[in-house]
Parts: C-alpha cells; structure tokens; sequence
C-alpha cells in the first residue's frame, strides 16, 4: 500500500486525504497550524490519520507521494528534505486529475482568475454539467470522488503549478501577468512568468490555449517558449483572426471560421478588464458548442465575485465598495481605473514588492483621501503622501470605514482595494472584505 503524505488539513488538503483514501493509500495528513473543526471531524470520521501543530519528520519522511497545500513555500526545511529523499512532491491538482477523464479547462493570470473562472461555469453550467474548483468552492479532489462531473472549470495559483507533472487542461487560460508574489520566486519576474505558463507545458496540438493577446509579457514569452497548444488571443486593440477581438462595441470570436459577435453594451460587469474576462469566457464556451444566444444571456445576467469591486451600500449619497480580492498593484489599477467618482481610497496589508507608481495617474486624477491600512504603512506614505490632501493611518478596519465617511461627501466613492496581501491584520482577504462590509452596515 502506497503511503500518501498531506502536508497542509486545509481544503485542498482534506479533500486530496478523502480521494486517496478511496483509491488505496495510506493516508496521513500534518498542519503545522491548527486545522479548523470543520476539517478535523471530516478526518476522524473517515478514520483517517492526521497530526497538527507540528510536522513529526518520522511520519513524514517515509511517504511515497507527497501532497503539498499551495500555502507552502519550497524555501521550508521540510520541503527540502523530502525532496532530497526524492520523494515525489505534487499539488492537489496534479494528484486528484489522474482519477478523472472530465475535460479541463484550467484558469490562471495575476488578476481576474476568479472572476473568470466563476463566468467560465456560470455559462457552461447552462447547457453542461460541470464543476467549478481550484482556487474557488470544494475541492478539486473531492469534487471528483463526490460528483464526478463530465467538465471542470479550475482557477488556478502559481502555487499550484508550481507542483505539476503531468497535469494538463484541454482548455488553458491566462488572463495576464503582472508582478505578484514575488516573494515566493526570489524576486524574480522570470521565474514567476514561467510558473504561470507551466499551465501549457503538457498541452498538445489537440488543447487550447486562451490568452491576452495585448499583454507584453505574455507575448514575448511566447516568441521565445512556444507552446504545442493551439493559441486563441483576445484583444482589445487588434483584429484577431483566430480568437476574439473588439469590434466597436461587440465581441467577435473566430475558431476554424466560425464566427459569433456578442454586443457588449449590456454586459453585467464594468469595465475594460470585464470585456477581456468575457471575451476569455466566451471563447471556452464557444469551443465547447455552448450557443450564442446562451453566452449572450450569460453574460448579462452574472452577478460577478464576492470581494471583486462589490457594491455594498450607498449611504448619503456615498457609494461604499469592497474591492478586497485586489491583492496586488495590477487588480488595484482595475479598480481605480473604473472608478468615476472623487474616491476615498483604503489601501494597505502585507506589500509583495509592490511598485506603486502605475496607480499615480489615477490616484492624481481621482483620489481625494487615502487610509493606510496595515501594520506598516510606511512606503505608502512614501509613495502617496505627496499626491493628496488627506492621507491617514490606522490599522482597524471599523476606523478606516469611520475616517473615510467623515471625508466623504455626496457623490463620492468609497473604495477597499488593498494592494497587498491580508494577513498583517486578517485572516485572508476574505475576512478584511466581510470585515468593512460589517463596518460600512454599522454605520
């Protein structure tokens, strides 16, 4: 019996414990934290084995396999080890698609992955059946043992790529790449660009391969790392023969020569970023026969993602909107960018190496107040104090919404679009989203 080590009693991790019991490992899984409640009763009721607060090496370092959760850096003592023992290391990703023959459609890029994937399933599920996982929802590994479905659509990390083998979506995704997580790749933009397009390294003439076609830095990876995919760009600026490109102000999408144009005046979702997540959209959607008219309708009734640009409340005449999902510089000039109003700007947590001087001509343009919120907030005041009247510290979020609705006043935003990761002050960036939504309701 092949012993299956899960390092991580997350969701990603409980689900992979589940799939490796039912298919014949032995099954241990450490948290060098605390595994929540939920996961733990999960464990003890399938009877499988687990540890947390620490990683005890003897019951690790005998693993045939290896899963780590995504959260886990290659830089840690443990993970050296097991690697000099030449013990294989996957991601839950690589190790759950061995046991399932669905068609993948596998989502990636620095921003707009989520949103992305979320419209992907929202328009296949109306004529498919299919499962949406990843980064999102149950786990990929326990969606396979539960359900099964015929198609997934997966939004997925660097992290998780980093961790493949053989892994290989039908359809891949990149939606862009811009400076993220550096920290994990030694500050070095190459080896993070090549972690994304490790989405492409097992695809074949017989897959696709989905991407902007207006960003740079995906464009000149190609010229020199081509892929045995077939490329499908989206653009916004140029005539695309094979994929999709805007046309005034409808999409038109081309494979093998067949053609279909979706206006976008009446899609759901603001802005130009918008049009480029539809466009990736519809194109998986119409490879995969879904019918026009279905993408159309689609497209206009979708709601769109929890923390992404999310209208909370207006009070007194002042919008209130949780933009906490933008993690990084890149999700923040979307944000900024569709903004039309004077904006009170919370903005701070964890920096990754942030270079913040994209967002100058907006903030120059459409920022009246800023609140720093972080433990250190110092290159923020740096970057921004210059730039704006008002810029104020605090590191809780009830007084960042408390400051910001006495700077505003009728006809202004107020705007959560971080920049940076969460964990200084919350939990995750879903925590800090549902943290000033509470805040903004109890004013």
């Amino acid at each position: 019996m092949k012993r299956l080590v899960i390092l991580g009693g997350g969701e990603s991790g409980v689900g992979t414990a589940l799939l490796g019991k039912a298919k014949g490992y032995e099954v241990f899984v450490s948290d060098k934290g605390n595994i929540k409640e939920k996961y733990k009763q999960v464990l003890i009721h399938n009877e499988i084995e687990f540890e947390d607060g620490e990683h005890s090496e003897e019951q690790i370092l005998n693993a045939d396999i290896v899963m780590k959760s995504p959260g886990i850096p290659d830089k840690v003592t443990l993970v050296k080890q097991i690697r000099a023992l030449g013990i294989t290391v996957v991601s839950e990703i690589e190790f759950a698609a061995k046991y399932t023959d669905a068609i993948i459609v596998g989502i990636t890029g620095s921003n707009g992955k989520t949103t992305t994937a979320s419209l992907t399933h929202h328009i296949l599920q109306q004529d498919l059946s299919v499962g949406l996982s990843g980064n999102i929802g149950d786990s990929f590994a326990k969606q396979i043992l539960e359900q099964d479905y015929p198609n997934y659509v997966l939004e997925i990390s660097s992290f998780q790529l980093d961790d493949i083998i053989d892994f290989k979506p039908h359809i891949a995704v990149l939606t862009n790449i811009t400076p993220d997580h550096l920290d994990r790749y030694d500050y070095q933009f190459e080896k993070y660009i090549a972690s994304k397009f490790r989405i492409t390294e097992n695809q074949t003439k017989d897959d696709y391969f989905i991407y902007d076609g207006d960003d740079e830095v995906i464009l000149q990876w190609l010229e020199t790392h081509p892929v045995q995919s077939t490329l499908l760009p989206f653009s916004l600026t140029k005539i695309i023969e094979n994929g999709a490109y805007l046309d005034n102000d409808n999409i038109k999408i081309t494979i093998d020569n067949n053609e279909i144009i979706m206006p976008t005046a009446n899609l759901a979702l603001e802005g130009k970023h918008n049009i480029k997540n539809a466009m990736a959209a519809s194109t998986v959607a119409h490879l995969l026969k879904i019918r026009k008219q279905t993408i159309r309708e689609s497209l206009e009734n979708f709601q769109g993602v929890e923390h992404r640009l999310e209208q909370v409340l207006k009070i007194n005449k002042v919008d209130y909107i949780n933009d906490s999902k933008a993690t990084n510089v890149n999700a923040t000039y979307y944000a900024l960018e569709t903004m039309d109003a004077p904006t009170i700007w919370i903005v701070g947590g964890v920096d990754k190496g942030n270079n913040y001087q994209e967002l100058f001509q907006f903030v120059n343009e459409k920022v009246k107040a800023i609140i720093c919120l972080g433990v250190d907030n110092e290159k923020l005041m740096e970057s921004f104090g210059g730039m704006v009247d008002i810029i104020i510290e605090t590191q809780f979020m009830s007084e960042a919404v408390k400051i910001a609705y006495k700077v505003a006043e009728a006809g202004d935003s107020v705007l959560l679009s971080p920049a940076c990761a969460s964990f200084d002050l919350f939990e995750n960036y879903e925590d800090r989203g549902r943290q000033f939504k509470d805040a903004v309701r109890n004013l």
